[in-house]
Protein backbone atom coordinates (compact mmCIF):
# COMPACT_ATOMS: atom_id res chain seq x y z
CA UNK A 1 0.00 0.00 0.00
CA UNK A 2 3.16 2.27 0.95
CA UNK A 3 4.58 2.16 -2.06
CA UNK A 4 1.01 2.36 -4.17
CA UNK A 5 0.39 5.90 -2.58
CA UNK A 6 3.90 7.76 -2.46
CA UNK A 7 3.51 8.82 -6.12
CA UNK A 8 0.23 10.43 -4.68
CA UNK A 9 2.10 12.29 -2.56
CA UNK A 10 4.34 15.15 -2.25
CA UNK A 11 8.45 15.10 -2.30
CA UNK A 12 8.22 16.07 1.06
CA UNK A 13 5.77 13.49 2.49
CA UNK A 14 7.53 10.71 -0.20
CA UNK A 15 10.44 11.28 1.64
CA UNK A 16 8.69 11.51 5.43
CA UNK A 17 6.60 8.77 5.20
CA UNK A 18 9.90 6.51 4.60
CA UNK A 19 11.69 7.89 7.35
CA UNK A 20 10.98 8.10 11.33
CA UNK A 21 11.24 10.84 13.72
CA UNK A 22 14.43 12.08 12.24
CA UNK A 23 12.21 12.41 8.73
CA UNK A 24 12.84 16.24 8.06
CA UNK A 25 16.61 15.61 9.31
CA UNK A 26 17.44 12.71 7.07
CA UNK A 27 15.09 14.40 3.70
CA UNK A 28 17.49 17.33 3.98
CA UNK A 29 20.06 16.89 0.88
CA UNK A 30 23.21 17.99 3.51
CA UNK A 31 26.09 17.64 1.29
CA UNK A 32 26.76 17.60 -2.45
CA UNK A 33 28.45 14.14 -2.71
CA UNK A 34 25.08 12.98 -1.35
CA UNK A 35 23.16 14.81 -3.68
CA UNK A 36 25.50 12.96 -6.02
CA UNK A 37 24.15 10.04 -4.74
CA UNK A 38 20.38 10.33 -4.46
CA UNK A 39 20.37 11.60 -7.79
CA UNK A 40 22.22 8.51 -8.21
CA UNK A 41 20.04 6.17 -6.24
CA UNK A 42 23.07 5.15 -4.47
CA UNK A 43 22.25 5.13 -0.69
CA UNK A 44 18.54 4.12 1.58
CA UNK A 45 16.33 7.18 2.83
CA UNK A 46 18.34 7.35 6.15
CA UNK A 47 21.76 8.16 4.14
CA UNK A 48 23.22 4.48 4.37
CA UNK A 49 25.35 4.13 1.04
CA UNK A 50 24.28 1.42 -1.21
CA UNK A 51 26.79 -0.64 -3.15
CA UNK A 52 26.72 -2.44 -6.57
CA UNK A 53 25.82 -5.58 -4.67
CA UNK A 54 22.97 -3.77 -3.12
CA UNK A 55 19.81 -4.91 -4.66
CA UNK A 56 18.33 -1.34 -4.30
CA UNK A 57 21.18 -0.06 -5.92
CA UNK A 58 20.45 2.83 -8.47
CA UNK A 59 17.05 1.22 -8.69
CA UNK A 60 14.60 3.25 -11.07
CA UNK A 61 11.88 3.30 -8.08
CA UNK A 62 14.44 4.76 -5.79
CA UNK A 63 16.06 7.00 -8.46
CA UNK A 64 12.57 8.55 -8.82
CA UNK A 65 11.15 9.22 -5.12
CA UNK A 66 14.60 11.53 -5.03
CA UNK A 67 14.50 12.86 -8.61
CA UNK A 68 11.45 14.21 -6.96
CA UNK A 69 12.83 15.74 -3.46
CA UNK A 70 16.03 17.34 -5.53
CA UNK A 71 14.17 20.07 -6.82
CA UNK A 72 13.84 23.72 -5.07
CA UNK A 73 10.07 23.13 -4.73
CA UNK A 74 10.04 26.91 -3.99
CA UNK A 75 11.53 28.14 -7.87
CA UNK A 76 8.16 28.66 -9.78
CA UNK A 77 10.25 28.46 -12.53
CA UNK A 78 10.84 25.06 -12.98
CA UNK A 79 7.37 24.08 -13.83
CA UNK A 80 6.23 20.54 -13.20
CA UNK A 81 6.14 19.60 -17.03
CA UNK A 82 9.75 20.72 -17.18
CA UNK A 83 10.74 18.44 -13.83
CA UNK A 84 8.88 15.76 -15.38
CA UNK A 85 10.56 16.06 -18.74
CA UNK A 86 14.23 16.05 -17.06
CA UNK A 87 13.22 13.15 -14.73
CA UNK A 88 11.89 11.32 -17.76
CA UNK A 89 15.49 11.63 -19.69
CA UNK A 90 17.47 11.04 -16.50
CA UNK A 91 15.53 7.92 -15.69
CA UNK A 92 15.07 6.78 -19.32
CA UNK A 93 15.05 2.61 -19.31
CA UNK A 94 16.54 2.56 -22.63
CA UNK A 95 19.77 5.05 -21.61
CA UNK A 96 19.37 6.02 -17.75
CA UNK A 97 21.95 8.81 -16.99
CA UNK A 98 23.85 8.99 -13.52
CA UNK A 99 25.98 11.46 -12.38
CA UNK A 100 29.91 11.08 -12.36
CA UNK A 101 31.63 13.31 -9.64
CA UNK A 102 35.23 12.68 -11.87
CA UNK A 103 33.34 12.90 -15.01
CA UNK A 104 34.00 16.29 -15.68
CA UNK A 105 31.76 18.63 -16.97
CA UNK A 106 30.41 20.26 -13.92
CA UNK A 107 32.10 23.07 -11.97
CA UNK A 108 31.51 25.64 -8.93
CA UNK A 109 30.82 28.65 -8.89
CA UNK A 110 32.56 30.83 -5.45
CA UNK A 111 31.68 33.81 -4.55
CA UNK A 112 34.46 35.65 -2.46
CA UNK A 113 35.08 38.28 -0.81
CA UNK A 114 38.65 40.64 -1.11
CA UNK A 115 39.74 43.96 0.13
CA UNK A 116 40.67 45.69 -3.16
CA UNK A 117 42.12 49.76 -2.81
CA UNK A 118 40.78 49.72 0.22
CA UNK A 119 36.76 48.41 -0.47
CA UNK A 120 35.45 45.22 -0.10
CA UNK A 121 34.62 43.77 -3.52
CA UNK A 122 33.05 40.48 -4.58
CA UNK A 123 35.97 38.02 -6.93
CA UNK A 124 33.59 35.19 -9.01
CA UNK A 125 36.30 32.06 -8.61
CA UNK A 126 35.37 29.19 -11.13
CA UNK A 127 36.89 25.78 -9.96
CA UNK A 128 37.00 22.21 -11.50
CA UNK A 129 38.46 18.88 -10.24
CA UNK A 130 41.50 17.80 -11.67
CA UNK A 131 42.94 14.85 -11.89
CA UNK A 132 46.58 14.76 -9.64
CA UNK A 133 48.70 11.68 -9.84
CA UNK A 134 46.23 9.00 -8.49
CA UNK A 135 43.52 11.54 -7.06
CA UNK A 136 41.84 14.64 -7.34
CA UNK A 137 41.76 18.56 -6.83
CA UNK A 138 39.99 21.64 -6.98
CA UNK A 139 41.96 24.16 -8.78
CA UNK A 140 40.82 27.92 -9.79
CA UNK A 141 39.90 27.61 -13.58
CA UNK A 142 38.66 30.88 -14.05
CA UNK A 143 38.18 34.12 -12.42
CA UNK A 144 35.43 37.58 -12.76
CA UNK A 145 36.48 40.59 -11.16
CA UNK A 146 34.27 43.46 -12.40
CA UNK A 147 37.42 45.90 -12.11
CA UNK A 148 39.31 43.74 -14.67
CA UNK A 149 36.21 43.64 -17.10
CA UNK A 150 35.75 47.54 -17.09
CA UNK A 151 39.04 48.08 -17.85
CA UNK A 152 39.07 45.40 -20.80
CA UNK A 153 35.75 45.66 -22.10
CA UNK A 154 36.82 48.47 -24.60
CA UNK A 155 33.89 47.94 -27.06
CA UNK A 156 34.78 50.45 -29.42
CA UNK A 157 36.03 50.01 -33.23
CA UNK A 158 39.50 50.61 -34.05
CA UNK A 159 39.20 53.60 -35.94
CA UNK A 160 42.29 55.99 -35.85
CA UNK A 161 43.85 54.04 -33.42
CA UNK A 162 46.11 51.38 -35.36
CA UNK A 163 49.50 51.36 -36.70
CA UNK A 164 50.41 52.44 -40.21
CA UNK A 165 51.57 49.22 -42.30
CA UNK A 166 54.42 50.90 -42.80
CA UNK A 167 55.39 51.39 -39.24
CA UNK A 168 58.12 49.16 -39.87
CA UNK A 169 59.86 51.74 -41.92
CA UNK A 170 59.95 54.03 -39.03
CA UNK A 171 61.38 51.58 -36.60
CA UNK A 172 57.88 51.94 -34.99
CA UNK A 173 58.99 55.11 -33.65
CA UNK A 174 55.09 55.83 -33.69
CA UNK A 175 54.48 53.64 -30.12
CA UNK A 176 54.14 56.79 -28.75
CA UNK A 177 50.56 56.94 -29.93
CA UNK A 178 49.65 53.61 -28.65
CA UNK A 179 50.78 54.18 -25.19
CA UNK A 180 49.53 57.85 -24.92
CA UNK A 181 46.71 57.11 -23.76
CA UNK A 182 46.01 53.96 -21.54
CA UNK A 183 41.92 53.84 -22.21
CA UNK A 184 42.56 52.76 -25.84
CA UNK A 185 45.91 50.32 -25.75
CA UNK A 186 44.00 47.15 -25.91
CA UNK A 187 42.57 48.82 -29.45
CA UNK A 188 46.22 48.36 -30.54
CA UNK A 189 45.85 43.93 -29.63
CA UNK A 190 45.44 41.56 -32.53
CA UNK A 191 41.42 40.93 -33.48
CA UNK A 192 41.98 37.10 -31.36
CA UNK A 193 43.39 38.89 -27.85
CA UNK A 194 41.50 38.34 -24.78
CA UNK A 195 42.87 39.14 -21.58
CA UNK A 196 43.47 36.85 -19.09
CA UNK A 197 41.78 37.57 -16.01
CA UNK A 198 43.09 34.48 -13.91
CA UNK A 199 46.52 35.71 -14.94
CA UNK A 200 45.10 39.61 -13.70
CA UNK A 201 43.99 38.00 -10.47
CA UNK A 202 47.07 36.13 -9.43
CA UNK A 203 49.16 38.87 -10.37
CA UNK A 204 47.41 41.85 -8.08
CA UNK A 205 46.89 39.09 -5.20
CA UNK A 206 50.87 38.28 -5.37
CA UNK A 207 51.30 42.30 -5.56
CA UNK A 208 49.42 42.65 -2.20
CA UNK A 209 46.71 44.83 -3.65
CA UNK A 210 44.21 42.09 -3.42
CA UNK A 211 43.76 40.29 0.54
CA UNK A 212 41.61 37.35 0.93
CA UNK A 213 38.50 38.23 3.33
CA UNK A 214 36.38 35.16 3.03
CA UNK A 215 33.21 32.84 1.02
CA UNK A 216 30.00 34.16 0.77
CA UNK A 217 28.35 31.91 -1.54
CA UNK A 218 29.14 28.81 -3.46
CA UNK A 219 26.92 26.75 -5.75
CA UNK A 220 27.74 24.77 -9.25
CA UNK A 221 26.86 24.00 -12.88
CA UNK A 222 26.08 20.71 -14.44
CA UNK A 223 26.04 19.97 -17.79
CA UNK A 224 26.65 16.02 -17.36
CA UNK A 225 23.21 14.67 -18.38
CA UNK A 226 22.64 14.86 -21.83
CA UNK A 227 19.99 18.28 -23.22
CA UNK A 228 20.33 19.13 -19.93
CA UNK A 229 21.75 22.59 -17.70
CA UNK A 230 20.98 22.56 -14.12
CA UNK A 231 22.20 24.54 -11.05
CA UNK A 232 23.26 23.40 -7.60
CA UNK A 233 22.26 25.77 -4.67
CA UNK A 234 22.37 25.22 -1.28
CA UNK A 235 19.52 26.06 0.85
CA UNK A 236 19.21 26.80 4.70
CA UNK A 237 15.14 26.46 6.01
CA UNK A 238 13.05 24.64 7.86
CA UNK A 239 11.47 21.52 6.57
CA UNK A 240 12.53 18.73 4.17
CA UNK A 241 13.20 20.72 1.01
CA UNK A 242 15.93 22.02 2.16
CA UNK A 243 19.86 21.41 1.73
CA UNK A 244 22.05 20.78 -1.64
CA UNK A 245 19.18 21.55 -4.55
CA UNK A 246 18.22 21.92 -7.91
CA UNK A 247 17.89 25.73 -8.26
CA UNK A 248 17.66 26.17 -11.80
CA UNK A 249 17.24 23.79 -15.07
CA UNK A 250 17.17 24.30 -18.63
CA UNK A 251 16.88 22.31 -21.87
CA UNK A 252 19.52 22.45 -23.85
CA UNK A 253 21.50 21.61 -27.49
CA UNK A 254 25.04 21.50 -27.88
CA UNK A 255 25.27 25.59 -29.46
CA UNK A 256 23.09 26.59 -26.33
CA UNK A 257 25.48 25.09 -24.15
CA UNK A 258 28.57 26.98 -25.50
CA UNK A 259 26.49 30.20 -25.30
CA UNK A 260 25.87 29.55 -21.92
CA UNK A 261 28.84 29.06 -20.08
CA UNK A 262 30.19 32.03 -22.37
CA UNK A 263 27.32 33.75 -20.20
CA UNK A 264 28.11 31.94 -17.19
CA UNK A 265 32.13 32.68 -17.23
CA UNK A 266 31.43 36.47 -18.27
CA UNK A 267 33.20 35.90 -21.35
Amino acid sequence: MLLVLLPLLGPAQAFNSLLGDESILNAQTKQVNQFFRRFNGEENARGDRYYPSDKDYRSPELRRKYLNGLFDQQNASMTDPMRDSFTKDVLSSGNPQFLNFHGGQWFAEVTTRFLYQGKDENITLFMKLEQEKLGYKWVISSVYFKHFHLMFNNNQESGSHFLHPLSHELDFMNLVRVFKDKEYVDLYTEKEYQPDYLTLFLYEFKKGNLRFKNVSKVKFHFFQINGWYFELSEFNRPGSNSGWLISGLMKIDENQKELLLKYILHE
